[in-house]
Formats: structure tokens, C-alpha cells, sequence
């Protein structure tokens, strides 16, 4: 089955698909854009991606080529059209394509607006049984990382050195203290079995899984603070894991070659991982 990709109003075969050369997206990484899942062809936890989609364009003053409303058709057509099961969609706005180059908004530019899918089985992930590595790396990330740019630059060098160790993500390290994952929050549950995540500001992407997660333990009288912990304190917990859009809740069983507890994942976290699939199911769409 060919790809479609929706690209400016058209659903066309991938190979088909194309944005200008001028795109400020490519020339500035001047956009923004989501991930939502998609389990059993349904878009899960949606409204509060495009939520903080919506948050991140308001942030940069840049309008949104579509509403909230028709982006949900868009996406919904999109799973249709590629038969897709499960897995994750992406769409990506831009401030559009201007010649000539200019770092200064353009008045007359049309943004570009983009989607396609992934397909990946999230639920039956090996990693979600055994839990994966984490290396850690200064954060050189700019200061507004609460918009979720398509400048990843200092991600990808994150994670590429994590893989190049034999890790899966990267935890980004910030005057001592744990920001956040590469593409994910990260979580700690204490001795006193409290779950620690840090507080949203400027400093994290103020996670939607993680939100989900946060509400859902705290709907079952557990424990949850919101502050920031240090590598030392997290390799001292029972239990670390990691949330995002396309992992749902994934142990975190060593973080620098140094293991956790015993090196496999906790119970919290297993039974997390499970709630929150209740809930996906439960509210799909």
C-alpha cells in the first residue's frame, strides 16, 4: 500500500509530496509541530495535542492553516486513507515559503501545513518488558523549550550519542538537575514511593502522556511532586521511567551503565503503563 501524505489541502502518494526549497521551516526551522497515537485506528489523547499545538503556534504568532476541527478530519481521513492500525500521526506547520530570504516575518506568507503516519505497534513494544537505557547529556537546548519547535538540533545530538552507546534515549542535565528525555519527560518514583516529574516551565515541554499520567495517579491516591531531581537521586529511586506520545509509560532500568533498583522494570511503572492504556482505549476517538 503507497504512503499518502497531506500537504497543503492535497492527500498525495508520498513520493509526490513536495515543499519549497524557500519553506522557512527548512530554512529557520521557523514551525511547530505534534505527535498523537493511534491505537486501533483511533486517535488517542488528541484534544491535548492540538491544545498545546494551538499554544505553541499562539506562541511564535503564527496562525494555524486550518481549525481545530478540520485538523481532526484531516487526521482521521489520513488513518483512513493508509489503512493504519496502530501507530503515530505527525503534522508540522510552518510560516510558509517567501523568496526572497529573510529572517523577519514575511506579511505575505501562506504557512505550509504537512501530516503523515507511522506505523508501530506501542502496545507490544519488546522495550516496554525489559525497559531501556538512558545516557545523560548537558542540555543545550534555547530557553523556550515549552514550544514545541522543529528546531531539534541539540536532540538529535543527544540521542545519537545515547544510541552510539547503546541507549534509547537521552536525558538532558541542567545545573545538576534533570530536564527532561530527548523526545519524552521523565518520572522517578522515590523510596517513599512519591512520583517526581519536574514542573512545567520554560525549561520542559509540558508533556501531554505525562499530563495524562499525572492525573491518572493522582485520581488513585498516589503521591505525585512536581520538582526537579538529579541522576543521583533517580539512580537511589525505586523505580524511573520515561512518557511520551509514541512510548505511552517505559521503564527506565539503567541511566549511564548504572542500574536502577534491580534492573528491571518496577510494578509502579508496569501498573502505570497498564492505566494509562485503560484510558487510551477508553477515550479514543
Amino acid at each position: 500500500m503507497e504512503q499518502i501524505v497531506y500537504v497543503d489541502g492535497a492527500f498525495v502518494p508520498a513520493a509526490d509530496a513536495k515543499v519549497s526549497v524557500f519553506d522557512r521551516g527548512f530554512l529557520f526551522a521557523d514551525g511547530i509541530y505534534e505527535v498523537s497515537a493511534v491505537l486501533d485506528g483511533k486517535l488517542i489523547d488528541n484534544d491535548s495535542h492540538l491544545a498545546r499545538l494551538e499554544r505553541s503556534v499562539g506562541e511564535i504568532a503564527l496562525a494555524l492553516p486550518e481549525t481545530l476541527p478540520r485538523i481532526v478530519e484531516i487526521q482521521k481521513e489520513l488513518i483512513a486513507r493508509n489503512g493504519l492500525i496502530d501507530g503515530v500521526i505527525y503534522l508540522q506547520v510552518t510560516r510558509g515559503a517567501v523568496i526572497p530570504r529573510d529572517f523577519v516575518f514575511p506579511k505575505e506568507a501562506k504557512p505550509t501545513f504537512v501530516m503523515f503516519t507511522t506505523a508501530k505497534d506501542i502496545v507490544n513494544a519488546a522495550s516496554a518488558k525489559t525497559g531501556i537505557a538512558v545516557k545523560t547529556m548537558p542540555d543545550i537546548r534555547w530557553a523556550r523549550r515549552d514550544i514545541k519547535s522543529v528546531a531539534l538540533l541539540a536532540q538529535v545530538l543527544a540521542k545519537q550519542a545515547a544510541a552510539e552507546a547503546g541507549c534509547q534515549e537521552a536525558w538532558m542535565i541542567e545545573d545538576g538537575q534533570v530536564t527532561e528525555g530527548g523526545s519524552s519527560s521523565a518520572f522517578i518514583l522515590t523510596q517513599d514511593d512519591v512520583l517526581v516529574t519536574r514542573e512545567n516551565s520554560s525549561a520542559i515541554l509540558p508533556g501531554c502522556t505525562r499530563k495524562a499520567v499525572m492525573k491518572l495517579a493522582e485520581e488513585r491516591q498516589l503521591r505525585v511532586e512536581e520538582r526537579a531531581f538529579s541522576v543521583s537521586e533517580a539512580l537511589a529511586a525505586k523505580e524511573a521511567f520515561i512518557t511520551s506520545a509514541s512510548l505511552f509509560v517505559q521503564a527506565v532500568v539503567t541511566i549511564d551503565g548504572q542500574r536502577i533498583a534491580n534492573g528491571r522494570p518496577g510494578p509502579m511503572t508496569n501498573r502505570l503503563r497498564e492505566i494509562y492504556l485503560e484510558f487510551a482505549r477508553a477515550t479514543a476517538v
